[in-house]
């Protein structure tokens, strides 16, 4: 006999984290490139695929914030500012804050961002210096440490690749050891990458116990849960065929959710449906990518109230999403451990 929702939310704990999350379904993303500009050039980059680095950047802050009032107006309530580097345009970051006060910000951090602005910092993680010298051009971590020392806007984002599995130990306590938080990403190709970084079923198989070791030994910096690893290091699926994503790229359906809200702004301030996705120009079908997660398994509770079990799974997935994106939002102890 399956568990109704009514009888999962009788559990004490699970009722009380529900109450907690369903705070935030206000949330309404899209995405925006703030520039074709970056400091870095990183294997398999996602920005360097595809049409949108080829536009010319609007760099007045004024039709910015234009754009973030038509934004709000239709229901945005969330942005996420990428493109190639958001860092070197801080007064366009600034715009977008100013209009719409809930986002993050996706950059490499080698530059910090004005105190004003205050949006979560995702900062990108590729290894240790050797690593990151050889795959992004120089060694990252010192510089991105000192930009944000003590900043309660940064999350560091370590992306696994097949060569850096063994390194996060010694990136993530480095980390740690300095008072930041962290989350774990997967290395996602870009469309026609045939590059060494790509994951094969041992990787996953490796990179999965790596994230659950790591969460272990550090609970109170690393912002993950169990089912975080599971969905995003399954060697058979990717998000895509697991869950079938939502956003416009993969979704005809224009009346409802992400396919009838969300766009994915070039730096020209211009969007083309047929290509919006949370992280345009990946491989859908190799995508396990923590951004695309970010929407495409928190849009899939129903697939998670057949059982206490699923649900608080869930949970956990919902409750890391919005510690690791919100401003403000402080993530709870793991219901599924």
């Amino acid at each position: 006999m399956s568990t109704t929702f009514k009888q999962i939310l009788a559990t004490p704990q699970i009722n009380e984290r529900w109450q907690k999350i369903k705070q935030y379904f206000f949330l309404r993303e899209s995405t925006y490139d703030m520039t074709n500009r970056c400091n870095l050039r990183c294997e398999g980059c996602y920005y360097y695929e595809g049409d949108k680095q080829h536009t010319v950047d609007e760099r007045d802050p004024a039709r910015w914030r234009q754009l973030m009032t038509a934004e709000k107006e239709r229901g945005i309530t969330f942005v996420v500012l990428a493109g190639a580097e958001p860092g070197l345009v801080p007064e366009l970051c600034r715009a977008c804050y100013e209009v719409i006060p809930h986002g993050c910000i996706a950059s490499n951090g080698l530059k910090p961002f004005p105190a004003d602005i205050r949006y979560r910092v995702h900062i990108s993680v590729w290894g240790d210096d050797d690593e990151s010298k050889t795959y992004r051009g120089r060694p990252c971590l010192d510089q991105q440490l000192q930009s944000f020392a003590g900043d309660d806007r940064a999350v560091f984002v370590y992306t696994f690749t097949s060569h850096n599995i063994d390194q996060a130990d010694s990136q993530v306590q480095r980390i740690a050891d300095r008072g930041g938080q962290v989350t774990f990403n997967v290395f996602s190709p870009p469309v026609n990458y045939s590059g060494p970084l790509s994951m094969d079923a041992a990787s996953f198989h490796k990179t999965h116990d790596k994230m659950l070791e790591l969460l272990d030994r550090y609970p109170r910096a690393v912002l993950f849960s169990r089912y975080n690893a599971e969905v995003h290091t399954d060697p058979e699926q990717s998000l895509h065929q697991r869950f079938k994503c939502p956003y416009p790229r993969q979704n005809p359906n224009t009346g409802l959710g992400l396919g009838r809200s969300f766009r994915q702004y070039r730096s020209d301030l211009t969007w083309d449906r047929a290509a919006s996705c949370c992280v345009p120009d990946t491989d859908c079908v190799d995508c396990r990518h923590y951004a695309a997660g970010s929407a495409i398994v928190t849009a899939r509770m129903a697939r998670h109230t057949d059982s206490v079990q699923a649900f608080s799974k869930w949970l956990d997935y919902v409750d890391t999403y919005l510690a690791v994106w919100v401003m403000g939002y402080a993530k709870d102890e793991n219901l599924y451990t």
